[in-house]
């Protein structure tokens, strides 16, 4: 069974445990402007933003999606870490990007300046990088 990207509008309870194993192990600067984990679940989902990977009937990875005319902006990008170096993040940036250039616009990856693992992660993903304020 293929792992299924998927704007989450509606999650389950299932979901929502799901999103709080994701992000449990996530280093703290990946939730600014966001207190901890909960409150960017929280507002992601308020936003209908979140763009989560499944397989299984279970989520493994999420990102926020925020849609803007030319370009588009993926970011707290975070996969459960039993299911790192898998693919799953992977997935989700090749479908939120499909979903930009079908729309018109392009993908940026955005996080916090300063953090290396964020530049690493574009520079092999061959997405342009801005910084977060």
């Amino acid at each position: 069974m293929p792992v299924v990207v998927q704007t989450l509008s509606a999650p389950t309870r299932q979901d929502r445990d799901d999103l709080q194993k994701i992000y449990h192990d996530a280093p703290h600067w990946l939730f600014a402007p966001y207190e901890d984990s909960q409150s960017l679940i929280d507002a992601c989902l308020g936003d209908t933003t979140l763009i989560a990977a499944r397989f299984n009937d279970r989520l493994l990875g999420a990102a926020r999606l925020r849609q803007q005319d030319s370009v588009w902006h993926l970011s707290h990008l975070c996969v459960r870490t039993i299911t790192r170096r898998r693919g799953v993040g992977e997935r989700l940036v090749c479908e939120a990007r499909k979903l930009a250039e079908q729309s018109g616009a392009k993908l940026h990856l955005l996080a916090p300046a300063g953090h290396l693992e964020a530049q690493a992660l574009a520079a092999k993903l061959h997405l342009p990088l801005d910084l977060a304020p």
